[in-house]
């Protein structure tokens, strides 16, 4: 067996029997919302906000301080079917501007099950989404095997499709299944794909059901067969092996495949399989120990891990559990730019709505206070949620700074001065949410700061 093989069984197995306890450090977990029906993505939105599927046909919005939710649009098209239903989301990276949310979902054609890509506006007068636009269509879908995810990079949005159970279509560069896919963010096909006029990316999949872009990268994770769940940086035009090779390239047929059809191996892989989902990348020093890692929810095994990256990041140094999430099935995840994690359930059962038993948690530290720079401003704002009363402390040598308190739409709702002792500010009056305070320092704008209240 190869060298790289082993190292690669040994870690698998370390990561299997072994569980840092560092990982939970200073850890608090709490439930934001419950009675949701498997949520299946989520992303954190730049109105602070959370944006997420569920997979009976709604695309909801959620305030992580209170928990509240809006319901923004239902599509009655959407078709359970097993694992098929509403699956992913990605919002516009000009959201702001231009106010797109793109959504998957499955659908019945003349009884034959099928899967789009639709393009919704969300009108933030009447809090809705309006205006469906399908982007691509024609997808075939199955009771399993579906995918899909959907992540925008460099203002491309890119979709993972299953096998939808016909294992040759993975192959097929001519069928839309079993691949990572790119379009232009108005559906169109960009002219540097692989193939002239073809939506392929990459090919040779069988079910991702996660997918994250980071350091340069685009990672996916992706469903085994009985064997070889899979963590893969996908590039362009290159073939990840599904069915004739599952995990490495590491039996005789399978080493002769991989050399003749440009395959490109995993830089991880378990057996057995955890049932890898949903993943985001973490580097928020709330949680220095997960800095610079991939976190992964999983389905059959329930549990989150941390995939700690190599410091050229296209391989996996070290695997641990965070074990204080204690939710059985978790679906995916998403960070807020605070650097707290949130985590969705997938226990309802699929083959009905009436019991809606999910939920949204968040991981956070709630002794966690930043210190950050902004050239000449060091501040310190606690307690953070706060209930009454935040004190702000600034580095001292500092005066005439002045204060604006924003709410999530721009508005200012407080605004005064303070100087470089110790200030407080009464936020009892605001409503619970998420608030920015904006210090100058005599005119010029030095920090932006995020605070909750609880």
């Amino acid at each position: 067996m190869q060298t790289e093989d082993m190292k690669k069984i040994l870690l698998m197995l370390v990561a299997l029997l072994v569980m840092n306890e560092g990982v939970n450090a200073q850890m608090t977990v709490r439930v934001v919302r419950d009675s949701l029906f498997i949520p299946w993505e989520l992303v954190y939105g730049p109105d602070n906000h959370i944006w997420f599927t569920q997979k009976n046909g709604y695309i909801c919005r959620l305030e992580p301080t209170s928990g509240r939710v809006d319901t923004l649009y239902n599509e009655t098209n959407t078709r359970i079917q097993s694992e098929g239903g509403m699956l992913g989301l990605a919002l516009h990276p000009q959201f702001t501007t231009q106010p797109y949310v793109y959504v998957a979902y499955n659908y019945l054609d003349a009884s034959v099950y099928k899967e789009r890509i639709v393009r919704y506006t969300y009108n933030s007068t009447s809090n809705v989404l309006q205006s469906p636009l399908t982007l691509l269509d024609n997808i075939n879908a199955a009771n399993i095997h579906n995918g899909c995810r959907l992540l925008i990079v460099d203002n491309h949005l890119y979709i993972t499709t299953g096998d939808a159970a016909t294992t040759p279509n993975s192959q097929n560069t001519n069928s839309l299944n079993g691949k990572v896919l790119r379009i232009a963010l108005d559906g169109s096909i960009p002219s540097d794909n692989p193939i002239s006029g073809n939506a392929l990316w990459s090919w040779g999949h069988r079910n991702a059901q996660g997918m994250v872009y980071a350091n340069g990268k685009l990672y996916e994770s992706e469903h085994g067969a009985t064997s070889d769940d899979e963590i893969n940086i996908i590039e362009k035009g290159r073939n990840y092996g599904w069915p004739t090779v599952q995990g490495y390239c590491n039996t005789p047929s399978e080493t002769t495949f991989c050399a003749d059809s440009n395959v490109k191996e995993p830089i991880e892989a378990w057996t057995p399989t955890l049932a890898v989902c949903g993943m985001d990348y973490y580097d928020h020093p709330m949680f220095p120990q997960l800095q610079k890692s991939l976190i992964m929810a999983t389905l059959k095994d329930t549990t989150l891990y941390q995939l700690k990256l190599n410091g050229t990041n296209d391989d996996v140094s070290a695997i641990n559990k965070i074990s204080l999430v204690k939710y059985r099935r978790l679906r995916d995840l998403c960070i807020s730019p605070e650097g707290r994690i949130y985590v969705s359930t997938s226990n309802s059962p699929s083959s009905g709505t009436s019991s809606k038993i999910d939920k949204i948690i968040e991981i956070y530290d709630p002794s966690y206070n930043s210190i950050p720079q902004y050239e000449n401003v060091t501040a310190i704002i606690f307690p953070n949620p706060a209930k009454d009363v935040i004190t702000l402390r600034l580095k001292s040598g500092l005066d005439k700074i002045s204060y604006r308190i924003l709410n999530i739409y721009g508005q200012v709702l407080m605004s005064g001065m303070f100087n470089n002792t110790g200030n407080t500010i009464d936020v009892k009056a605001l409503p619970v949410g998420q608030y920015n305070i904006l210090l100058q320092d005599e005119g010029k704008m030095n920090m932006n700061k995020v605070f909750l209240k609880q």
